[in-house]
């Protein structure tokens, strides 16, 4: 295969490079009042990325003697990256300029594509280097940005406990990736995979623990969740939309490609892993975030808890399973996305932020569209049906009962009634309590859009996207099969 159709093959990924560089020699040359033009250039960066994904880099294989695929699988999550990304900068210029009295300054937009360019790698690695180097391109991106205000100690110490711990979780991926090449011999995911079908080694099963242990942190799944309230709660806003939605689908969409390409033959090993992990977020996820007071701690819990109901999809290793997924991520990003949009809204009469679950009280009389909304993507994350939330939990449920993994479906179901508490806790707050002191302000016309068509997809008029979105996740699902 001649070098410029492997270029074709990562062109999203050069977009986003270039991009990032240009607008950063831009934003150095002309200071705080290039912000805009950047943050707008950012946005049509992602856009030329995703419309760069129509060609060989949703379709073309495998380049770059392996380390780079460029498959549907791929782009399916990109799609969902990006798209996440591009919301990230859209909702930030006011939160910043309301919050801190400075404007957005232009580097925000920079990282963001940054992150971006790494977690494109990540969903496109074909070999543990270029998996790793994705992951940490798109992890000190997300440092810089958890402390982005600066004069925040809240936001200064989530960067510090973000880094640290990130910092633990490097060290313990590349232990495992170290141990699965010093038995294997190889680095690239299709060696991988042969050595994992050969005789039994105990130190290719413990390198397997140390990267799913690794990928673990990195996806906030139980015990190595630790971080994630700490960092959603004391990060930007708009930084922890950005982090509940576009790199946890990097996260998961890596998990799953280093699940089935690398260590596929290892299914029954890594199975046990995935199943724990799955179980203990839905349970911890749910339990935790009960007693939580700020709205964005429990939508922190709420992240955890719904990375347990995907990794349902992927213990089933199957095609289904792995749709499923996908088909979860897709909705999951939309829901949170719309969820957070309304926690941007909630200001108090100083103007600045406030997110406590009891200032929400009598929000139906006050803001009753906003209400609505947020009571949509309330029910919608808690399953209950005619809402599309419902829908991404019975896909990943029947993939899991397909694969004869009954047990785990009864306990997911069951534990997901736990989880209904909290959400149908703060539909409660907004529609039967007193009334506490409206949010000031109006809500700003893409942001308001923004929640508008989010609560329109989460609506039962999802369900007509089915055909469509289900087709696609199964034939991305196939191509790691």
């Amino acid at each position: 295969m001649d070098y410029s159709t492997q270029l074709l093959m990562a062109l999203p990924e050069l977009v986003l490079a270039a991009g990032a560089i240009v607008l950063m020699l831009v934003s150095a040359w002309g200071g705080q009042a290039s912000t805009k033009l950047v943050s707008w250039a950012a946005v049509a960066v992602l856009l030329g990325a995703g419309i760069a994904l129509a060609g060989p880099a949703s379709a073309g294989g495998t380049a770059f003697d392996g380390l780079y695929r460029a498959d549907m699988f791929a782009a399916f999550a990109k799609v969902l990256i990006f798209g996440a990304s591009a919301v990230a900068i859209l909702i930030a210029p006011r939160f910043f300029q309301r919050t801190s009295g400075d404007d957005l300054r232009p580097e925000y937009p920079v990282l963001i594509l940054l992150s971006a360019t790494g977690m494109g790698m990540m969903v496109s690695a074909g070999d543990m280097m270029s998996l790793y180097v994705g992951l940490e391109l798109q992890s000190l991106a997300a440092y810089v940005l958890a402390s982005f205000m600066r004069r925040d100690t809240r936001s200064a110490e989530a960067g510090l406990k973000y880094f640290v711990l990130g910092a633990l979780a490097s060290g313990i991926l590349l232990y495992g990736i170290s141990l699965v090449y010093g038995f294997s011999g190889t680095t690239l995911f299709g060696g991988i995979a042969e050595a994992y079908a050969g005789p039994r080694s105990i130190g290719l099963l413990v390198g397997l623990v140390f990267v799913f242990a690794g990928i673990a942190f990195k996806i906030s799944a139980v015990p190595f969740h630790m971080w994630t309230p700490d960092v959603y709660e004391g990060a930007p806003t708009p930084v922890t939309t950005f982090f509940a939605s576009a790199p946890k689908v990097a996260a998961l969409a890596l998990a799953v490609r280093a699940a089935v390409e690398a260590m596929g033959p290892a299914i029954h090993d890594w199975r046990q892993i995935v199943i724990f992990a799955a179980l203990a977020s839905i349970l911890l996820g749910a339990v935790a975030a009960i007693g939580q007071s700020n709205v964005k701690r429990l939508l922190a819990y709420s992240s955890i808890n719904n990375v347990g109901f995907a990794l349902v999809g992927l213990a089933a290793g199957t095609a289904q399973g792995v749709a499923g997924v996908l088909v979860y991520l897709a909705i999951y990003v939309v829901m949170t996305l719309g969820s957070f949009l309304v926690v941007l809204q909630m200001r108090g009469a100083d103007g600045q932020p406030v997110e406590s679950i009891a200032s929400l009280a009598g929000m139906s009389r006050t803001r009753p569209l906003l209400a609505l909304a947020l009571a949509m993507f309330m029910f919608s994350l808690a399953g209950i049906p005619p809402l599309f939330g419902f829908y991404a939990k019975f896909a990943v449920f029947e993939a899991a009962v397909e694969a004869g993994l009954f047990p785990l479906a009864v306990v997911g179901i069951a534990a997901s009634t736990i989880g209904a508490y909290y959400y149908l806790r703060i539909v409660k707050t907004m529609y039967f309590d007193e009334p506490a002191a409206a949010f000031e302000g109006r809500t700003d016309a893409v942001e308001g859009g923004l929640i508008a068509a989010a609560a329109v997809f989460v609506s039962p008029l999802g369900y007509l996207l089915i055909p469509f979105l289900g087709g696609w996740a199964m034939l991305a699902a196939k191509a790691l099969f």
